[in-house]
């Protein structure tokens, strides 16, 4: 690559925000030029607002230290080589956040979103790169439909704490073991909340049973994404049905999740199941994506693994970590998962959408490549 594709980040300052751009700064295919924030904090540098507020574990980055912060809703200030436009920005008003991702693409941009407000948008893919790449095709549709420019559209990736245990799932499928009900409970870290949730008191050495819409994200993404592009919209699949229990849990990082799950007709034994988890590959590692891990499932045999302390980090926080898969007494089988919420569950997760948008040239022949791929993995 001669050039780098020039990025830009909305809600640089939050805690998902201060990831991407840990992320994005050594990045061999993407360059921060523009971080978006309040209004408050606009006209002011990087390191003037984030200097005492920096809450990742890597260093701080000087090398944006004056890098002038711009105004989420200034369009104007927005530098003339910004091509792809990530965005954490979750506005109060959900309704705003939505038009403010459609403005941004009505501009021209590529927007790659972590919030909520667009995933249930009919005509917005909701990706997780090694599952739905598929839907990506509907972005031609979408442009049409709202009269985007070229290079224009809106792009969503899922909630944090579906990716611990989804690609596991998506593996046992395109084995032709098809999963129709899935029992799941998750434990999900302060991070996932936000800076004011790792610093509330209340949270801390606390156990709290309820995180506000959490299970309907869990219990209704993956109908989603496991749905299908039908005329100019996605539809849900009808072949899963989830129930979810959702709490928040008194660590700093790393969503992991109870998972029981029941098959169609054909029920794996446990050593089948292994060796697909171990030898899953798929899109992301065919193609060599940056971000992607080289194996997307990481298999830990002992009991008492996976670990938050010990395993988030597992290619660089964008493996699942799985361990303690069983046999069930109601399903049929059950095990335990983990990963990075904020690396592969959002940023990471999103930057990974983008590269993947990046190398199909924004679509182009997208589905032949993934008809190639599944020919490879028969």
């Amino acid at each position: 690559m001669k050039s780098k594709i020039k990025v830009s980040v909305l809600g640089g300052t939050g805690m998902v925000g201060q990831i991407y751009i840990s992320l994005l700064l050594n990045h061999p295919w993407f360059q921060i030029v523009d971080i978006a924030a309040s209004k408050k904090s606009s006209g002011k540098s990087f390191k003037e607002v984030l200097k005492n507020r920096w809450k990742i574990k890597t260093n701080f980055p000087d090398q944006i230290n004056n890098l002038v912060l711009r105004d989420i809703f200034d369009f104007n200030s927005i530098p003339n080589d910004v091509q792809i436009v990530f965005t954490a920005a979750e506005l109060e008003d959900k309704i705003k956040t939505q038009e403010l991702e459609f403005k941004y693409a009505n501009h021209g941009y590529s927007v790659v979103s972590n919030t909520s407000a667009n995933r249930w948008t009919d005509d917005v893919p909701m990706i997780i790169p090694e599952i739905n790449s598929d839907h990506l095709e509907i972005i031609e549709k979408q442009q049409k439909k709202r009269n985007f420019p070229k290079n224009g559209f809106v792009v969503s990736k899922s909630n944090c704490s579906i990716q611990s245990f989804l690609v596991a799932i998506d593996a046992l499928n395109k084995s032709g073991f098809n999963v129709n009900k899935i029992n799941v409970t998750t434990m999900q870290a302060l991070s996932g909340g936000g800076i004011k949730i790792i610093n509330d008191k209340n949270y801390q050495n606390n156990l709290i049973p309820f995180i506000n819409g959490e299970e309907e994200k869990t219990e209704n993404e993956p109908l989603k994404i496991f749905g299908k592009v039908q005329d100019n919209k996605i539809i849900k699949s009808k072949n899963l049905s989830i129930n979810a229990f959702c709490s928040r849990v008194p660590i700093i990082d790393g969503h992991s999740a109870v998972v029981q799950l029941q098959f169609d007709n054909k029920v794996p034994k446990i050593s089948e199941i292994l060796h697909i988890w171990e030898n899953y590959k798929s899109i992301p590692q065919f193609l060599k994506l940056p971000t992607a891990p080289e194996f997307p499932i990481k298999y830990l045999y002992e009991d008492d693994r996976p670990q938050t302390s010990l395993d988030i980090f597992n290619h660089k926080g964008m493996a699942v970590s799985i361990g303690r898969l069983k046999n069930d007494k109601i399903f049929d089988v059950k095990f335990f998962s983990l990963s990075h919420n904020t690396i592969r569950g959002a940023a990471g997760g999103a930057i990974l959408v983008a590269e993947l948008l990046y190398k199909q040239n924004f679509l182009k022949n997208l589905w032949k490549i993934k008809l190639k791929l599944e020919q490879v993995l028969q």
